[in-house]
């Protein structure tokens, strides 16, 4: 049984399950929805790995191949630009196959791409392999937002958005110390193999999780499937799209969001930048921790990379005060008097929950102050012949780590809640400006510090981050007034559970 459809701004039917319908992935038990989170949030991590593992074995490879260090960072940036491609393309499928098959099928595939990347003696041949690979194992991170969404009633995705923004932050940091281990004695293609075994294993680990227990979460592709065992009919535009009109609309969507929509223009920018700072701190920790630094060696630089892992990890912990913040607010606890003009536009005399997006930029908000902070005080303290211990940067890498999570996690869940149904599109918008970034700023990132020196390409960074800085209040004061205006979040702002 499905309940009354919605429809979109293109005409097409949204088909939901009705509310009780034991066949709902938001029915299911706690621990069958905990087991896909954890089994898919283990890929997202290995998906990192693939992008900054490579970083540690770099100069091993450009020694091989007789190139210079700008030409052998291509081997990350297109591994990342495979990553803002593969969800425009491949991700819309999981309309006609169900997440299930887009989750097993591509990072299968990518799996023989990193085994190629191992094997391969060619160098154009290894750049389209890290291409490809970028491409089909973007798949999955494309769909952890319709994962949550589909376990997940929309006051509650906040600790299953965190286990997953996590992995996607933290790998990236995680996976260039653990391959630094494998590159301090080893070389290149030991490197890949070790990523091949980590990722094969985690692919097992998600087949076993996904086929016995989930089978599929999304809901359009369940009811279709039940409407066809038990003979019934739906409406004709519930059903699938021709992939014509699935590719057109959902491309045509993404650009239309990330071109016109306030709020996603936003949160590409911000996700962009930092990004973009993530890789290029790959290139810039080997600058100012390696040989011509702090004189590290492989691993020794490899160790000063969990200064952002737990500064990562600290963004989730600390988070916890956010989300009661968030459900104390939408469950109409208190107002906050900042969130006034919110609560006058989305309060409607009841209490029961209210669609309150505002509620979830209040850590952002410190995240955005603390970031310009962390990179002036790396930027100025980096530089080994100032005699500072090596430890006063590496904090402040801690404090970026923090930043880069909370504001990361601040803008995939207001789109989230902004756009609901459309969060797919906004998403994969401002996915596709962020892997863009990714994949240009390590180009630039290593000739950046070495020509302008630690001290003012840090400099530089940290006073764009202050130009970034406003976007949480703007949201806050705001938001309302911008989903207002929206013909994709309007349609929302009256939604209460």
């Amino acid at each position: 049984m499905t309940s009354e459809p919605d429809t979109t701004p293109e005409g097409q039917t949204i088909a939901k399950f009705a509310e009780g319908d034991p066949e709902n992935p938001r029915a299911w038990p706690a621990w069958r929805k905990w087991a896909i989170v954890a089994s898919v949030g283990l890929i997202d991590l290995t998906v990192s790995f693939g992008a900054s593992g490579y970083s540690p074995a770099s100069a091993d490879f450009c020694q091989e191949f007789r190139i210079g260090h700008e030409t052998g960072q291509l081997g990350l940036s297109l591994y990342v630009l495979g990553l803002a491609l593969g969800p425009m393309f491949i991700a819309p499928l999981s309309e006609y196959y169900g997440r299930t098959a887009l989750y097993l099928i591509p990072y299968g595939i990518f799996l023989i791409f990193l085994a190629g990347t191992a094997l391969v003696h060619s160098l154009v041949g290894f750049m389209i392999f890290r291409l490809l690979s970028g491409t089909f194992a973007s798949v999955t991170i494309a769909n952890f937002g319709g994962t949550i969404a589909d376990l997940f009633e929309r006051d509650h995705v906040g600790p299953a958005m965190n286990i997953f923004l996590w992995a996607a932050v933290g790998g990236s940091p995680i996976g260039f110390f653990l391959m630094s281990l494998v590159a301090e004695d080893h070389g290149w293609r030991s490197v890949f193999w070790a990523l091949f075994g980590i990722c094969a294993f985690c692919w097992l680990q998600l087949l076993v999780v996904l086929v016995p227990f989930c089978n599929e979460t999304r809901h359009s592709v369940l009811i279709r499937r039940r409407a066809k065992r038990e003979n019934k009919v739906i409406a004709a535009d519930a059903q699938a799209r021709t992939l014509k009109q699935l590719f057109t609309v959902t491309i045509w969507r993404a650009f239309r969001l990330l071109s016109t929509e306030t709020i996603v223009i936003f949160g590409a920018l911000y996700n962009g930048f930092l990004y973009g700072l993530s890789f290029m701190f790959n290139s810039a920790f080997g600058l100012v921790f390696g040989k011509e630094g702090y004189g590290f060696d492989t691993l020794g630089v490899g160790y000063c990379f969990l200064g952002l892992v737990v500064g990562i990890s600290l963004g989730p912990v600390v988070g916890i005060w956010q989300e009661r913040y968030y459900q104390r607010r939408v469950h109409g606890e208190y107002k906050a008097s900042e969130d006034s003009e919110s609560t006058a536009l989305l309060h409607h005399g009841t209490s029961k929950r209210q669609h309150i997006p505002e509620a979830r930029v209040q850590l952002g908000k410190v995240a955005a102050i603390l970031l310009p902070v962390s990179l002036f005080w790396f930027a100025w303290t980096s530089p080994a012949e100032y005699k500072i211990h090596y430890m006063v940067p590496v904090l402040a890498t801690v404090l970026f780590g923090f930043s880069f999570f909370t504001l990361i996690f601040m803008v995939a869940i207001y789109t989230e809640e902004s756009y609901m149904v459309y969060s797919a599109s906004a998403l994969a918008g401002i996915g596709l400006a962020r892997n863009i970034a990714g994949a240009v700023f390590p180009l630039f990132g290593s000739g950046m510090f070495s020509k302008l020196g630690y001290n003012w390409a840090g400099t530089t960074v940290a006073c764009l981050a202050c130009l970034l800085a406003p976007i949480p209040f703007v949201l806050e004061r705001y938001g309302p007034k911008l989903r207002a205006r929206s013909p994709f979040a309007f349609e929302h702002m009256d939604d209460e559970d």
